[in-house]
């Protein structure tokens, strides 16, 4: 894994960030092309390309303090109305930097943001075989 993603960079202090929180384990700071205002980023500061690459403990913290962040948004000058949590995990998810990173979204009315999608009406047997095979490979994960 190339540790020198600009994440890297932020934890490291060699490139600027507008801090919002951090810890041992993870930083939370705006991002600099934000959904909406008040978009925050929660890094873990050990650099992990993928979720397969996070510690499980560390994944726990990133949504433990995005929630405390969501919070605080509802009770800053953002004021939103809702929070909108977002983890692209690979590029066909939609992930552009290979640093794990949650996005803390705040949502007011009329905001412009929103999850894009054709949600499909799935027959019950196909919902049982792939909650099947997904059973069956978490037994094989331990």
């Amino acid at each position: 894994m190339n540790p020198y993603t600009i994440f890297a960079e932020i934890v490291a202090g060699r490139a600027p960030a507008s801090t919002v929180y951090e810890d041992q384990d993870v930083l939370a700071f705006m991002d600099i092309r934000p959904m909406t205002p008040g978009h925050l980023l929660v890094v873990p500061k050990v650099a992990a390309r993928d979720l397969s690459e996070l510690d499980p403990e560390v994944g726990g913290k990133l949504f433990k303090v995005g929630q405390l962040l969501a919070a605080a948004l509802r009770d800053s000058e953002v004021g939103c109305d809702g929070v909108n949590f977002f983890l692209a995990d690979g590029v066909l998810a939609g992930q552009e930097i290979f640093h794990v990173h949650l996005h803390v979204i705040p949502r007011t009315a009329g905001d412009g943001f929103g999850l894009r999608g054709r949600p499909t009406s799935p027959h019950r047997v196909a919902l049982d075989y792939l909650a099947g095979s997904i059973r069956g490979a978490l037994e094989r994960r331990g």
